[in-house]
């Protein structure tokens, strides 16, 4: 399993280096930086698997670097490294987006205690979002949401083409039937002409692979349709 990184953004070297090396000795890989801006820096250069961020830093203090952070999409965990008397300041990093937050001076047992919770919860929730969705090369679809991405960008869909999507990225690589296609999306008592599923295929692909590089849906000719990279 790969070592969870860490970033430390702490002006105090005495306090970074500690914490660097307890991070190190539990097993994290860590790297430092000395202000807001080295911070931020760092973050939009590399993924991390948390962030240990100092509120009272030169530069860019922590609470601006927490909602830059956070109104870039970065979803990062974060542990604000607060001042004992500093409430006003634990209130805003929370409603900026923070996960946690611990008062300076703090035991290094409960930083790391902290530290395992926020990971452990974050890595349930991503597992569960990796169950959620159905990916093939760059798209994706969430069936909780009904979302469909392709390459980053959101695809607008109806309920039909949607179904039809979701059908073909459940049974990657394998020849479909307009027939099996017809049954399962429109329904087994489905009365009508299996062109129907032509013309819902030339839908999908006009939104679906508009602009791509690569084509997903595959003709398979006079057997059906087939989704693969």
């Amino acid at each position: 399993m790969a070592k969870e990184k860490i970033l430390i953004v702490e002006d105090e070297e005495k306090i970074a280096r500690v914490i660097s090396l307890e991070l190190n000795y539990e097993g994290y890989e860590t790297a430092t930086a000395k202000n807001g801006r080295e911070g931020l820096d760092m973050l939009q250069a590399h993924r991390w698997g948390l962030v240990l961020l100092d509120i009272m830093l030169p530069e860019l203090n922590g609470i601006e670097v927490l909602r830059r952070m956070r109104s870039s999409g970065d979803l990062t965990p974060v542990i604000l490294l607060t001042a004992r008397d500093s409430l006003p300041d634990k209130v805003s990093g929370l409603d900026q987006g923070a996960n946690d937050y611990i008062t300076k001076p703090f035991k290094i047992e409960e930083l790391l205690a902290r530290i395992r919770a926020i990971l452990r919860t974050h890595r349930q929730i991503n597992q569960m979002k990796q169950q959620e969705l159905l990916t093939i090369g760059d798209l994706t679809v969430n069936e909780k949401s009904r979302e469909v991405n392709r390459n980053g960008k959101q695809i607008e869909l109806t309920p039909r083409e949607f179904d039809l999507l979701v059908f073909l990225m459940k049974h990657p690589n394998q020849v479909l039937t307009r027939e099996q296609m017809l049954s399962s999306v429109w329904g087994f008592d489905y009365v009508g002409d299996t062109n129907v599923v032509d013309v819902y295929i030339r839908y999908l692909r006009q939104k679906v692979e508009k602009g791509a590089e690569t084509s997903l849906i595959h003709t398979v000719r006079g057997v059906g349709y087939m989704m693969k990279e």
